[in-house]
């Protein structure tokens, strides 16, 4: 896992999936000010990347989840993603919304599942774990018996880490914060006066820049 975790890092660098500005921040839309931007989208377009986190994904339920019976992608971000693991392990594919369509069906889950059937979730970014846990929380009204998560990057937020365990959910990340920034800053994208302000900001993000 240890080279997974450090070629995925690498691999979003590269393609600039993951931009890392701490002279020059970002302003996410919850009004925090920061030295990362991440759009793991971007790794669609590039074949070998997609096909990388494709087979790590693979790699990861194989080993830990060999007994799953349905892929859920999380929407929207985790649905291409989703679909290109569960064509590769021959499951069945849904993904969740993050509330229900407001006509036809009014459907929150998408697909065809049944109760009690063992489910992976695949998320493509964790932050504070809202949105990605709904997402189990709506899996689970459904009776379904979701086995556990799997994420493409965390940014590895004290307050998610105690939200997944509160829930009960094992989550995985392909990479994480920490790994990037070793790696940022072994291939140079970074200098190490930089690397100390990226610390700095994932102790205390709500305040960082201010």
């Amino acid at each position: 896992m240890e080279e997974i975790n450090k070629n995925t890092a690498v691999k979003l660098l590269q393609i600039k999936a993951i931009k890392l500005q701490p002279t020059n921040p970002f302003i996410w839309a919850s009004g925090w000010i920061s030295p990362i931007y991440c759009d793991n989208r971007k790794t669609l377009s590039f074949p070998d990347v997609r096909n990388f986190i494709r087979d790590s994904f693979v790699k990861v339920i194989k080993e830990k989840y060999a007994n799953a019976e349905v892929i859920a992608g999380v929407a929207t971000g985790a649905i291409a993603i989703g679909v290109l693991v569960a064509q590769e392990l021959n499951l069945p594919f849904i993904y969740v919304r993050s509330e229900a369509k407001g006509h036809g069906l009014q459907n929150i889950i998408e697909g065809d599942y049944k109760e009690n059937q063992k489910i992976v979730v695949i998320e493509d970014l964790i932050s504070t774990g809202g949105s990605s846990l709904k997402a189990v929380d709506s899996l689970r009204n459904a009776n379904c018996n979701v086995l556990g998560m799997i994420a493409i990057f965390s940014y590895g937020f004290n307050n998610a880490i105690t939200n997944f365990e509160k829930a009960n959910i094992e989550l995985t990340t392909l990479s994480n914060y920490n790994i990037l920034i070793e790696e940022a800053l072994k291939t140079n994208y970074i200098k190490n006066e930089e690397k100390i302000a990226l610390q700095q900001w994932r102790i205390s993000p709500e305040t960082w820049g201010k």
